[in-house]
């Protein structure tokens, strides 16, 4: 067993976690100067974070929960992240169809507030409360970029053409997609360009304290080794609470609620841009979604998930659920026939004691233990106010590290984004002017995934002969081997369904044959590492 800091100064942070919350952390503690080594016991994004439903958004329900702090900082983050990151991150509109139906949640703040002032009404969401919460909604967060909420007439407007004729009123409104996975990876890159040490499937087993340090032992490819931090951040996602009691060896009245979110990717179900955000007669709401050019992503559930967190699985019954509430708006009808993939996740909400799944706040808890070596532990949060978490987090550990500079990630640009927010169009067509035998498909994709990077990826090629082994759907060795050297890609299911979706357009024989290649080249790196 190795002992990494024997001789030498132990690293200031020691992260548990290779999620966004973890990998956001280490980007932001390395570019203040700070000592950093992050262990992930996967690949990173292999849990939680690799299964959102895709959105920096601020929440537009969770207004119904008077949650306003945390929708505010969302909102104000949506353009900020945007900017940072144009090439994973872009605007989309949300068309919201409204019918006289339409009920809160029995168990909502604003459900409660309005059968008292309105019991007439009998929890329906009323069209003039939701035009105000869209206008609360755009005002909370300093919108600047994104173009303002607007009504729309069903009956006319392209969106309506795909929805059942009943709906002929609506209104639309903007939020951000983002690369849920490529997002984490490319702030764990960001971290290591700055300094720190990203270790993949290298699992923590055991930490303690040893004076003002954490001596933590991890097994990984190297075997067992331990490492001396001057502080230590749980960011374990749906194992933050197992983390603390079993790894530290720690008593907690802290815990998390497991919420399972399952989503459905169908045949694509309409020919336009634009999302639905589907409100349903039991007051819970679902998003449709253009995905992956020929797709259509649903999603999502909220169910309390009562196994392990790597045991999260869309069930049949979810499946059912979102064709069926999909359903209840398209003119056609959407069966389990047009499911084509589907993926689920275990959201850690902090246990605020709420009696369903989708009342459970959404909003991040930091828990600082300072008895001897810091301990900071990460309960909760949500993808668009990971950044904002991270910098939460820092502050909570400044009194600790008195020479870390300050805040530095707003409107930073992640590997890849130094361009501006609406170039990618203009990226694509310049890649295809130097690089004449892309498709536009094939431009726009390595973009979407690498930006500015992209031209890094294709080198001096002048064909796609260049590029190496054709492994399929446009994917190359050439990008493989960005993937594994650059991006922590070890197996054939890092490549094709985190770092990109190309999983869906990919055999299975086509990702065997991926996985036994990388294995391949993954041990020819290896014994080239250790001879040298």
């Amino acid at each position: 067993m190795t002992e990494r800091g024997t001789g030498s100064d132990p690293v200031d942070l020691f992260i548990i976690g290779g999620g966004i919350n973890g990998c956001g952390i280490a980007r932001d503690a390395a570019g203040r100067g700070l000592s950093v080594t992050l262990a992930e016991m996967g690949d990173l994004a292999q849990a939680t974070s690799s299964a959102s439903t895709k959105l920096f958004h601020g929440g537009l329900r969770y207004l119904e929960y008077f949650e306003f702090r945390l929708v505010r900082e969302a909102l104000e983050e949506r353009e900020t992240l945007l900017v940072a990151m144009p090439h994973i991150s872009w605007p989309m509109r949300f068309v919201l169809p409204w019918q006289p139906e339409m009920r809160f949640a029995g168990d909502t703040p604003t459900a409660r507030l309005l059968g008292r002032l309105m019991p007439w009404a009998r929890g329906r969401r009323p069209a003039w409360l939701i035009r105000l919460a869209l206008e609360t909604y755009d005002r909370l967060g300093g919108r600047k970029i994104l173009p303002p909420a607007r009504s729309v007439d069903l009956t006319r407007d392209p969106a309506g053409r795909a929805l059942q004729p009943r709906f002929t009123k609506g209104w639309e409104y903007s939020d951000c997609w983002v690369e849920d996975s490529r997002l984490v990876v490319l702030n764990a890159r960001d971290a290591e360009i700055r300094g720190a040490t990203i270790l993949t499937r290298t699992k923590v087993v055991g930490a303690e304290r040893r004076g003002d340090l954490w001596h933590v032992t991890t097994e990984g490819a190297r075997g067992r080794q331990v490492h001396r931090a001057r502080a230590l951040v749980n960011a374990g996602g749906p194992w933050v609470a197992r983390i603390i009691r079993e790894t530290l060896a720690l008593p907690t009245t802290e815990g998390v609620r497991l919420v399972r979110g399952s989503h459905i990717v169908t045949k694509r179900l309409f020919d336009h841009d634009r999302c639905y955000f589907f409100q349903g007669t039991d007051g819970r709401i679902i998003f449709a979604i253009p995905y992956e050019t020929d797709f259509t992503l649903i999603g999502t559930t909220d169910q309390d998930h009562r196994g392990a967190p790597d045991e999260a699985r869309c069930t049949p019954e979810e499946q059912d659920y979102l064709c069926t509430f999909a359903s209840d708006y398209f003119r056609k009808p959407v069966t389990r026939e047009d499911i084509v993939w589907t993926y689920s996740g275990v959201r850690p909400l902090h246990d605020d004691g709420a009696r369903s799944a989708t009342a459970a706040t959404r909003d991040y808890v930091l828990s600082l233990d300072s008895r001897g070596a810091p301990l900071l532990n990460v309960f909760g949060g949500k993808i668009t106010t990971y950044r904002r978490l991270a910098e939460s987090a820092m502050a909570k550990l400044a009194g600790h590290f008195p020479q870390a500079r300050g805040a530095w990630t707003a409107r930073v640009p992640l590997p890849g984004g130094d361009f501006p927010w609406d170039g990618a169009p203009a990226l694509a067509e310049g890649l295809r002017r130097d690089y004449p035998f892309l498709t536009e498909r094939w431009a726009m994709r390595l973009v979407r995934a690498y930006g500015t990077d992209a031209r890094n990826l294709l080198g001096p090629a002048r064909s796609a002969l260049d590029l190496g082994r054709d492994f399929g759907a446009t994917l190359t060795e050439a990008e493989v081997r960005w993937l594994m050297d650059r991006e922590y890609a070890e197996r054939a299911e890092d490549v094709v369904w985190r770092r990109s979706k190309l999983g869906l357009r990919l055999t299975p024989e086509e990702i065997a044959a991926l996985d036994g290649w990388m294995k391949d080249a993954g041990g020819a790196m290896e014994a080239r590492a250790d001879t040298g």
